[in-house]
């Protein structure tokens, strides 16, 4: 359906087994805490895991059968994960310097994603460390920007968490609820085609303001 299946949210969150949880944190994590993570389904992973969560398809083995993951659990433990990985971007940040950022251009690190992530960052200040978890791509970059810049770990840590709760709670949640209706439960497939491009719109939006700002800067050129 996506291109690539592998990267479709509920074979990922499948293909983990019993270990859908551990699975889906570890993704989280590495979209949030690596640069080679930003192409990851962060937030229709979330969408399709509250899903699931409702309908009781991610359990855990116990001794005595098998346990159904609360959705309070699944909520602490993507938002935890989530913190986790914002915390390893600012440490790579700080620790390397600009120099992560002035790395060679390669599929895996494009020039443009920097240039977007700086740009972010400007416009939003401090408030990009919560508004970048709504936004595939910065919320990769943008903890490792901060760490680049030097903020106030104090500071980092105060918006992170407010982001990290908003992001990795809140589209879980909204995944959930909308689970417990029958009608998206028995057509789970088509409500995330059409979460992913929800989630798309952000990215669109921002593509659109820089076109029209580069071409408003061309104009006022001599």
């Amino acid at each position: 359906m996506f291109g690539m299946d592998w990267l479709k949210p509920e074979i990922i969150i499948s293909s983990f087994g019993a270990f859908a949880m551990i699975g889906v944190m570890l993704i989280v994590f590495a979209e949030t805490g690596l640069l080679v993570g930003f192409f990851l389904p962060g937030d229709s992973l979330l969408f399709v895991t509250g899903l699931m969560v409702a309908t009781g398809s991610i359990q855990i083995p116990t001794p005595s059968g098998h346990f159904h993951v609360p959705i309070w659990l699944a909520c602490a433990l993507v938002s935890f994960a989530a913190w986790i990985g914002d915390q390893t971007g600012y440490l790579i940040g700080r620790r390397t310097g600009p120099a992560i950022f002035n790395k060679p251009e390669s599929k895996l690190f494009s020039h443009e994603n920097v240039s977007r992530t700086n740009a972010f960052f400007e416009r939003y200040g401090a408030r990009a460390i919560i508004l970048a978890h709504f936004v595939p791509v910065m919320r990769t970059f943008v903890p490792v920007a901060a760490g680049i810049g030097e903020m106030s770990y104090r500071k980092f840590l105060r918006y992170n968490f407010i982001g990290v709760i908003g992001w990795g709670s809140g589209v879980t949640l909204m995944g959930y609820f909308l689970g417990k209706i029958p009608f998206v439960a028995n057509h789970v497939e088509y409500f995330t085609i059409g979460f992913v491009i929800v989630s798309t719109i952000p990215i669109v939006l921002e593509v659109l303001r820089a076109r029209r700002e580069h071409n408003r800067d061309e104009l006022l050129e001599p």
